[in-house]
């Protein structure tokens, strides 16, 4: 499973992109001292924190499925309780938390409106559930990959598409029996010295588009390679990802 990797390697790829984002999802959802938070579908620890460097560790939680995210959020933020868990099932008692976030986790959910909910039952009555996933094809992270491996003609697999289309996120936290109060976007921009930075951490067989790498034979992964070299400038660039942005009450 690739959410078996090791945090180095997701560091290398998606924290490129999810570093910058936390500093923004944090701001939006504005956590104050004295609340309790939970982070959901922490990985190795990104939102988780820049929770603790707002609140303390004390005050935060978080919770992952995957044991090497947890070993590496429990080394990057230690006295946070942080626990191996589904977000379909939160090892909390109701009302435990004023804030339950989720950054990059709803699109792979198992049940997406399940999490939500169980975001929404461990925070108290009318307390904050936030949420955020990449607009994947049309202006996140991955768009260039997707849009140079579908015209290399392959079997392209299909990214989790829950929340990753405008109003989406919106819709199944409503479904979840949430009152969304902002619907948004978060937009953050990396910047690359050149393109062997961009394309390396492609290799590392992180997520879908790790193992679509993987499993291509040396010719079609330098034909990929070169498609995706055509989509973008000679010489330092910067990628802009768009992250449909969610923050809702229970």
């Amino acid at each position: 499973m690739w959410t078996d990797i090791g945090a180095d390697a997701y560091a290398r790829f998606m924290g490129l992109y999810a570093e910058p984002l936390a500093d923004e999802f944090v701001t939006l959802a504005d956590p104050q001292p004295g609340q309790r938070v939970l982070d959901v579908g922490c990985g190795p620890g990104t939102l988780t924190a820049r929770l603790v460097e707002r609140l303390g560790a004390p005050a935060v939680a978080a919770v992952d499925p995957s044991q090497p995210f947890v070993d590496a959020a429990r080394g990057r933020c230690p006295g946070v309780d942080v626990r191996r868990a589904r977000a379909e099932e939160l090892p909390f008692e109701d009302g435990a938390f004023d804030v339950a976030l989720a950054q990059l986790v709803v699109h792979f959910m198992d049940d997406p409106v399940a999490g939500l909910r169980e975001m929404g039952r461990v925070v108290g009555a009318g307390d904050l559930v936030g949420a955020c996933v990449w607009d994947e094809r049309l202006t996140g992270p991955l768009a260039v990959f997707w849009a140079a491996a579908t015209e290399l003609g392959a079997t392209v697999p299909d990214e989790p598409r829950a929340g990753t289309q405008e109003g989406h996120l919106a819709e199944l936290c409503e479904a979840a029996g949430l009152r969304v109060v902002e619907d948004t976007r978060i937009d953050v921009t990396v910047p690359f010295a050149a393109f062997e930075e961009w394309w390396a951490p492609y290799t590392l067989g992180v997520g879908p588009a790790g193992q679509y790498v993987a499993a291509l034979d040396d010719d079609a992964r330098a034909r990929l390679k070169e498609l995706c070299a055509a989509r973008l400038p000679d010489g330092p660039f910067d990628v802009t990802a768009r992250a449909w942005t969610v923050l809702a009450r229970a």
